[in-house]
């Protein structure tokens, strides 16, 4: 009973510190001018309209018959997701290293912070996008809902852990910074995004559906189109990525905790 009591009070003090830590985020990076924290969701609303937008006048057809903008919101959303989560990791330990002689700061405090902020703004990015698109008459609802909440979700550990990852090998060389951004630009036509695995030969749907995100794209597509396309996703998979993705993440925090927190 005493060792539940503990646990429950440092979860609560950890708790708060996050929360702190996010407020402190917010206001470093969006300030209280113009729109301020706004901005979280806006600007990744903006990017998602500008890709819509870019299809639409290109009359892209993507090899079928689902309206365009649907497809480039439920695709584009999701690669915003993993890549800015990842992103916001990059190098954050440096311009908080004076917060971790507070006690109860962690580097793992440091890193969910920034990807919960990125997760949110991603999140409420989608929402905002896939409602206004729907009083406008450019979208219909979700086939199912719940699918894509599960597919989102999951998604959403898997960038958790993939941000701890690439923090902390950012934190041990800035060639891995540097990799990283060169690698976004390479995964983002192959995470899914821009194509359904099924209009893939049969001989390299198999070897796509090795990358997660791939998988997320298709559940969360297959949530939102249903029936009207056949997706080849496996949420069994993209769970198992996720958990595997997490413990990486936290043995590399782990070891980066182990370098730059103070004794």
């Amino acid at each position: 009973m005493m060792h539940s009591a503990k646990l429950l009070g440092s979860l609560r003090i950890q708790i708060r510190v996050i929360g702190a830590l996010l407020l402190r985020e917010v206001l470093t990076r969006y300030g209280r001018h113009n729109i301020g924290f706004l901005w979280l969701v806006v600007e990744p609303m903006l990017f998602t309209v500008g890709v819509a937008a870019l299809w639409t006048a290109t009359r892209s057809t993507h090899g079928s018959n689902l309206p365009i903008v649907a497809f480039a919101v439920t695709g584009y959303s999701t690669v915003l997701l993993w890549r800015n989560t990842a992103n916001r990791c990059t190098s954050a330990i440096a311009p908080n290293a004076g917060l971790l002689f507070h006690r109860n700061v962690r580097v793992l405090d440091l890193f969910l912070a920034r990807a919960i902020l990125e997760i949110a703004g991603a999140t409420g990015s989608t929402i905002c996008l896939m409602t206004v698109f729907w009083l406008l008459d450019f979208m219909q609802p979700p086939h199912d809902l719940l699918l894509m909440i599960y597919s989102w979700g999951l998604l959403c550990l898997f960038s958790i852990g993939l941000a701890m990852t690439v923090g902390s090998l950012t934190e041990y060389s800035e060639t891995y910074d540097r990799l990283w951004h060169t690698f976004t630009y390479l995964a983002f036509p192959l995470s899914g995004a821009v194509f359904m695995v099924d209009w893939l030969p049969s001989s390299v749907q198999g070897a796509f559906l090795l990358v997660p995100m791939v998988n997320a794209v298709e559940l969360f597509r297959e949530g939102y189109f249903g029936d009207t396309i056949r997706a080849h996703g496996s949420a069994a998979y993209l769970a198992s990525s996720a958990a595997v993705m997490l413990l990486i993440g936290l043995l590399g925090v782990s070891w980066t905790a182990s370098r730059v927190e103070p004794e």
